[in-house]
């Protein structure tokens, strides 16, 4: 079973069933030239482009979606339209869902899009961080289901053929190009916080920038690790990006509410050195170690003090800093 491939330390206390094909990259061409030829470089008008989610009904902080307010008909026209491919269901709770992808649709690893269903004629959109590689055929994304959230309650019963509307200008913060040159690379998540860090852990640049790369991910139970484990599984088999990752990938998990290896909040591990312990590295130091963060408002906002006092600098896509955050979902 695939995990038996994680260290003795990081292998999951239940059994589940991980289905996902591999991406398909140019295997004629270098990794980075790669990622030159496959998408170009966006400019900062469309890294930036307007997020409007001014505040209408909130679904839970936890959720990787984030509010907007409802776009009228007229604008539908200009949404991309995708079909699902294939759902999967991992706890009664969280679920991922492959979609098409429109050979015009382009984005970079951590951003986030617009994206939903049609309800009553009208789209009904949240912003949900995109999950698969640039260079994936399809677009990949991870929820939480919310029984009265007015998108989940409806997108967590899709089904292979279902439309799903796409805003065609994604946008975020969670960039490469945010932070400044380090050794070590933290992606620090709770939740389906990891959306974004699962098209970063696929992205072979991320391997070129650093020396080390620790996604630190922490959930409530151990079965909502399962999405996140299989990613990480399946980019240390893939059989271009398992070579860049093979020493430079760690994968470090952590519960809340139940008996695991690793239990305790993100938070109270990194401040009482358990974290850096457990994986036998020296603590964060703001002269080698970049981070980026995405998860509920509540371990951000500590996160963020954290770092300040720490001496690490924010960064933006105009100044590149020590750390990024996601504030479409952290500030609200």
């Amino acid at each position: 079973m695939f995990l038996d491939k994680l260290p003795a330390d990081e292998i999951v206390p239940f059994t589940f069933k991980v289905q996902y094909r591999r991406p398909v990259m140019v295997r004629t061409l270098s990794l980075r030239t790669c990622a030159v030829k496959v998408m170009d470089e966006m400019d900062d008008t469309e890294r930036a482009a307007e997020f409007t989610g001014d505040a209408l009904e909130m679904e839970p902080a936890f959720a990787t979606a984030a509010p907007v307010k409802q776009a009228p008909s007229k604008k539908s026209a200009s949404l991309l339209r995708e079909q699902v491919l294939e759902i999967h269901h991992y706890t009664d709770k969280l679920f991922s869902f492959r979609t098409t992808r429109t050979q015009s649709f382009r984005f970079q690893s951590g951003q986030f899009a617009m994206i939903g269903l049609e309800v009553a004629g009208r789209p009904l959109l949240r912003a949900y961080s995109i999950c698969s590689a640039y260079y994936d055929e399809w677009l990949e994304f991870f929820s939480i289901k919310v029984p009265e959230g007015p998108l989940t309650s409806r997108l967590q019963h899709i089904k292979p053929g279902d439309e799903i509307l796409i805003n065609p200008k994604p946008t975020g913060t969670l960039l490469l190009g945010n932070l400044r040159p380090g050794k070590r690379l933290f992606l620090l998540a709770t939740g389906t916080g990891f959306a974004p860090f699962a098209s970063l852990l696929r992205d072979p640049d991320i391997y070129e920038a650093f020396d080390a790369v620790y996604i630190v991910y922490g959930c409530r139970l151990a079965a909502e690790l399962e999405y996140a484990t299989g990613v990480t599984i399946d980019v240390r088999e893939h059989e271009l990006l398992g070579e860049l990752a093979a020493d430079k990938l760690h994968y470090y998990a952590s519960v809340t509410r139940e008996p695991y290896h690793h239990q305790g909040r993100i938070t109270d591990l990194i401040e009482n050195g358990r974290l850096f312990a457990d994986l036998g590295v020296p603590g964060l130091d703001a002269q080698n170690d970049r981070v980026m963060i995405c998860g509920n408002p509540d371990m951000t906002a500590q996160l963020r003090a954290m770092l300040g006092a720490r001496d690490f600098l924010e960064g933006s896509s105009t100044v590149p800093g020590d750390f990024v955050v996601e504030k479409a979902f952290a500030d609200r």
